[in-house]
């Protein structure tokens, strides 16, 4: 299957020059000053990747080695200067292997910065999922080690966007929440009279402008186990456009901090999301918060339901969820019932919808889910897929990686839904036009049934048909 895909790719590739691959050191090497500079760099110690070069590369040096003497020369791959946080080679002292990484990165990026081109940014991409949460909140040490480099440099961030870069169909991500995203980040020297800005000047830039980055980054489908970190992008290209952020005691604000303060903002981002939601499902979402799919106390569930303004009566009614013995519980996706149509439904609500959307996308593939997608409408549907986008999150932060794999594959899903969707509406729409048409039956020499239109261009048509 990947030997195809590589082929397929090579077969559309429009090149029309050769194309040239040389091995340089990147945090000394002068030789691509004035280049365009796109890079994936590594992170840490996720992939040790000249001890993986060893499996294939005893082997080309069997066959290729008096082809390629200089390249070919050593016994096994190079790895003592290879940019990456590895204690093995620095005497198990993870300390030091990761001084070596940090100290490497950011001499590189140094070099981009003063040999990139100058009418074109640096584009990098970056995929890190690693994060440490405590009590002052959520950020990652790979991404302000990488983030700390490029504004040290004197970079600033310009513009991101997430690309599809990471194949499903990998081990790391068999059945698990991996990123299926890498963040690209676009970087320019930043302006030399760049300006200070106060703690926070910078948290309201981050919140009149991370909102509508957020819905951009959504609009684009991009999955929710990479929402946090393309996130990412937008809050630090805030954060970079300063020539530096000063904290309430006049020290700079370091790159940690300016992520924590990004999760929070875009916590809250997520949460005010819910008030476009209806008044059942912004309980459901409450609840779901608190006891997941598990029983709680009617009474906790009567007084949330006054907050919202609605009853726990209602949800029952609607669906939502089930009430007996002085308990109240969330309905499983398999206690829903099979027969469901939001057409008749008479009480239709946002967590109905995404659940059904789940089901059907389990049972019956994406054309079964865009069946239903295509009842419930595009402005419904896609409302749902808004709420999978917070219902992850809840999840990834509570730890129920089985319950957040489901909303993850569905929004993961849903392009492919929409387009089936749109074509099975169009099919609906081609068919009726066939039956009207086969429908309508003469009355009378040059005339049509009442009821049949014919209409063809601007032309208005009074039923009338003139006679051979």
């Amino acid at each position: 299957m990947y030997i195809d895909r590589i082929a397929d790719s090579i077969e559309h590739t429009p090149a029309t020059i050769y194309g040239v691959s040389n091995q340089y050191d990147a945090t000394s090497s002068a030789l691509y000053t004035n280049q365009i500079i796109s890079t994936d760099p590594p992170y840490y110690d996720n992939i040790g990747y000249a001890d993986l070069s060893d499996f294939f590369y005893v082997w080309l040096r069997r066959s290729l080695r008096e082809v390629y003497r200089d390249l070919l020369s050593t016994m096994l791959t190079p790895k003592a200067e290879e940019l990456i946080a590895s204690p093995y080679r620095h005497g198990g002292d993870k300390k030091k292997a990761a001084e070596f990484f940090e100290t490497g990165l950011g001499q590189a990026i140094q070099r981009w910065r003063e040999q990139g081109h100058p009418d074109y940014p640096t584009t990098i991409f970056y995929a890190f999922k690693q994060a440490e949460t405590t009590k002052s909140g959520t950020a990652s040490t790979g991404w302000e080690t990488f983030l700390t480099g490029v504004i040290d440099a004197g970079f600033t961030i310009t513009a991101t966007w997430p690309m599809r870069t990471e194949s499903p169909g990998r081990s790391i991500a068999q059945g698990t929440n991996a990123l299926a995203s890498s963040v690209v980040l676009a970087c320019v020297p930043r302006a030399e009279d760049a300006s200070l800005a106060t703690r926070r000047e910078f948290i309201t830039a981050l919140k009149q402008e991370l909102a509508e980055a957020l819905r951009l980054l959504q609009s684009g489908n991009i999955a929710p186990v990479d929402l946090a970190q393309a996130a990412i992008g937008p809050g630090m290209a805030i954060f970079s456009r300063y020539a530096k952020v000063v904290e309430s005691d006049g020290s700079p604000m370091t790159v940690r901090t300016a992520l924590t303060l990004i999760n929070q903002v875009l916590d809250e981002v997520l949460a005010e999301q819910e008030g476009e939601f209806d008044s059942d499902t912004r309980w459901a979402v409450a609840w779901f918060e608190q006891f997941g799919m598990e029983e709680g106390p009617f009474g906790v569930a009567e007084t949330l339901s006054k907050a919202k303004n609605t009853s726990v009566q209602g949800l029952v009614e609607a669906g939502v969820v089930a009430s007996q013995g002085g308990k109240v519980k969330l309905l499983g996706r398999e206690e829903l019932p099979d027969d469901w149509d939001p057409a008749t439904d008479a009480r239709l609500t946002e967590w109905e919808a995404v659940q059904h959307l789940i089901r059907a996308l389990d049972r019956q593939g994406e054309t079964g889910a865009a069946d239903l997608l295509r009842k419930l409408g595009s402005d419904y549907g896609e409302r749902a897929r808004d709420l999978a986008y917070r219902l992850f999150s809840i999840c990834e932060r509570k730890g129920w990686s089985g319950e957040a794999l489901a909303y993850n594959s569905l929004v993961i899903a849903w392009p492919e839904i929409s387009k089936l969707s749109r074509s099975q509406e169009s099919g609906d729409r081609r068919q009726n036009g066939k039956e009207q048409v086969e429908g309508a039956k003469f009355s009378g020499p040059g005339r049509l049934a009442e009821g049949a239109c014919l209409c063809a261009g601007r032309i208005p048509f009074d039923g009338r048909v003139s006679k051979a």
